[in-house]
């Protein structure tokens, strides 16, 4: 049987990329939505994106991995991608059904999450699933912004494919990872259950 991976503890590289994800997020509402610079804002917005797949590099290759890093990196893709839709559905560059579909998404995420942790249940792992959905979108996302700001002609037009492609790829992915996450959380809770019983016969 593998050794479980050690906690390397809160001052590890991949933690501080996922904090400093997170603090960059007001800059990226700023640069759109004060300075109406789109361009710089999708650019932003899609090297944050990029970033989360360099922090879980790093952790499993580095040895890095730790439990503050299980829970800040998929806080981080939650607050990023509600941040980047809600800040796309102000400015109006990205489709109403596209921005109220991610932001369904992510509150029923939100939501389960809340109430498996108010049930006992035990933490569950992020699936690759989500990971390749949420990147997916986070491409997507500033794509739409360089969207109007591209003269039509042929580059608008593949950047138009790309763009629906990366948003209908990211959708499908992130929802049908949310119906996988939904027998991994019972499981998720069955053992929360059997863990507190098991302590209470040991008291």
């Amino acid at each position: 049987m593998d050794a479980p991976p050690r906690d390397r503890g809160l001052w590890t590289i991949p933690n501080l990329i996922s904090v400093l994800r997170l603090a960059a997020v007001p800059w990226f509402l700023w640069l759109l939505l004060h300075d109406d610079r789109p361009i710089a804002a999708g650019v932003l917005l899609a090297i944050l994106g990029a970033t989360d797949w360099i922090d879980g590099y790093i952790a499993r290759r580095f040895d890095q991995g730790s439990k503050f890093g299980q829970i800040i990196d998929p806080v981080a893709d939650r607050v990023l991608l509600i941040a980047g839709a809600v800040a796309l559905l102000i400015d109006g560059r990205v489709p109403l059904w596209v921005g109220f579909v991610v932001l369904a998404r992510e509150a029923l995420i939100s939501v389960g999450t809340v109430a498996l942790a108010a049930m006992g249940a035990r933490r569950i792992d992020v699936q690759w699933v989500g990971k390749a959905g949420t990147l997916a979108l986070m491409f997507a996302l500033p794509m739409f912004l360089w969207l109007d700001d591209t003269p039509a002609g042929a580059g608008h037009t593949i950047l138009a494919v790309v763009t629906w492609t990366f948003t209908l790829a990211g959708l499908a992915l992130s929802y049908y990872a949310t119906l996988g996450y939904i027998p991994i959380a019972r499981g998720a809770l069955r053992d929360g259950r059997e863990g507190r019983m098991a302590t209470r016969g040991n008291l």
